[in-house]
């Protein structure tokens, strides 16, 4: 990981490094569409999946609940795609401008979800690269 991150950016990358020793799944991708790394799993390991993703991502935004979510998470939904009913965006706090996010989506059958980690901020772009060595996503 590159040493020019300021101490703010490396208080997410922490954040994130714990989630990513929790992540039951096994690889991650890169998903250059939204530009975030992408892992699926098994509904057979959700509850730990769950677990990994509540220990970082405190925010959680359904499409219920997406109309009172802030400005920047309704970005999100809509690079993505919107959010159907069985999907959800969940965030990290915001931390020195740079917030970390990430995108449950099943798959509708019952077997298969993917999750997204993507990084949201004025200079979300400069971390790509660094997300990518995070989670051994290669482009």
């Amino acid at each position: 990981m590159r040493t020019s991150q300021g101490a703010q950016s490396r208080s997410v990358f922490e954040e994130l490094a714990q989630f990513r020793r929790r992540w039951p799944g096994r690889g991650w991708s890169w998903d250059p569409r939204i530009l975030c790394v992408s892992s699926s799993f098994s509904t057979a390991v959700e509850v730990d999946a769950r677990g990994a993703v509540n220990s970082v991502f405190k925010a959680q935004y359904t499409h219920r609940s997406l109309a009172k979510a802030p400005a920047t998470i309704h970005e999100i939904s809509e690079a993505s795609g919107g959010l159907r009913p069985d999907q959800m965006i969940v965030a990290s706090d915001t931390i020195g401008g740079l917030m970390a996010y990430g995108l449950w989506w099943p798959w509708g059958d019952d077997v298969t979800i993917s999750f997204r980690v993507g990084l949201v901020g004025s200079r979300a772009s400069d971390y790509e690269d660094d997300l990518r060595e995070l989670f051994g996503a290669a482009l």
